[in-house]
């Protein structure tokens, strides 16, 4: 059946992006040839499958992997080599063996037994595809390498560096200098481990029109979007309206007292120390009477 399904499915070729869509259409018309008669055949695909399959053995317990196995050495630009293909790996890796498992649309990267990268799989020969975040600890230290860098541009194209992103870098800059304006923003891509982008990218915004150019504020403000469904948050900043004050951030020992939880102990005081006083005086006045008499 695979030279059928070609013939009448893959000709001409379908042209599809991502490639997860082609394999939804290629199951939605495997569901539709499971309705078709094969020549004068009284029953249909599914109907005969019916019939057959109690008579198949049983799919194994275990997950059969599928993928090819490779074991490159990361190079000291942090990249592998896999099947022509250049792909970047975190900086810690550089000079070590990795275990790389390769799928028909994606790879997927292990140190030992823990995945540290996964990227989409390239088809052209000699294609290259960086992260940006696996070269943050690197380009923290060296942070005139970034607005050159090869992986910054595909970030860019990819979406993870939005505009947004470059107004608050190009405001910083100005502010803080080139190096420690860069500097802030390769912070601010940090937060993208333990943050959601699209909080990070509000919490730019908002860092942004209130002229707060420092990774902790955006941050701050990112954690204020990340909670802004969940309860509402004291100093959140909203977006600005024509007409109104504009946006402001959340200083954050306000954010750490609002956060914090009530306190119902009372109020200290001072009486026990104003009676040890008192009796103190009243002692040392007894001693100088006994020494005069």
């Amino acid at each position: 059946m695979i030279g059928y399904f070609r013939r009448n499915h893959f000709t001409p070729v379908p042209e599809v992006d991502p490639p997860a869509e082609l394999n939804e259409m290629v199951d939605q018309w495997d569901l539709h040839d499971g309705h078709r008669r094969i020549g004068s055949r009284p029953r249909t695909v599914d109907e005969y499958f019916a019939i057959e399959q109690p008579l198949l053995k049983p799919l194994p317990q275990e997950p059969f992997e599928t993928g090819r196995l490779f074991t490159p050495r990361v190079d000291r630009y942090s990249q592998i080599t896999v099947r022509t293909n250049r792909y970047s790996v975190p900086t810690r890796l550089i000079g070590k063996r990795v275990r790389v498992v390769l799928h028909a649309s994606h790879l997927v990267v292990y140190d030992k037994n823990v995945e540290v990268a996964r990227h989409e799989r390239l088809i052209a020969k000699g294609s290259c595809r960086l992260d940006l975040d696996h070269y943050l600890e690197a380009l923290i230290r060296k942070p005139g390498a970034l607005p050159g860098a090869t992986a910054l541009e595909q970030a860019r194209s990819a979406g993870k560096l939005t505009p947004v992103h470059d107004a608050w870098w190009d405001q910083a800059r100005k502010v803080h200098g080139e190096q420690d304006g860069t500097r802030a923003l390769i912070e601010v891509l940090l937060l993208n481990r333990h943050l959601a982008h699209e909080h990070v990218v509000a919490g730019l915004a908002t860092a942004l029109r209130a002229g707060a150019l420092t990774a902790d504020a955006v941050a701050l403000e990112a954690r204020n979007a990340a909670q802004a469904e969940d309860e509402p948050t004291i100093g959140a900043s909203a977006p600005t309206v024509p007409g109104q004050p504009p946006a402001t951030v959340t200083s954050l020992h306000a954010w750490r007292l609002a956060h914090l939880p009530p306190d119902t102990r009372p109020l200290p005081s001072v009486t026990p120390y104003d009676q040890l006083l008192r009796s103190r005086r009243t002692s040392g006045s007894d001693h100088r009477e006994g020494e005069a008499q």
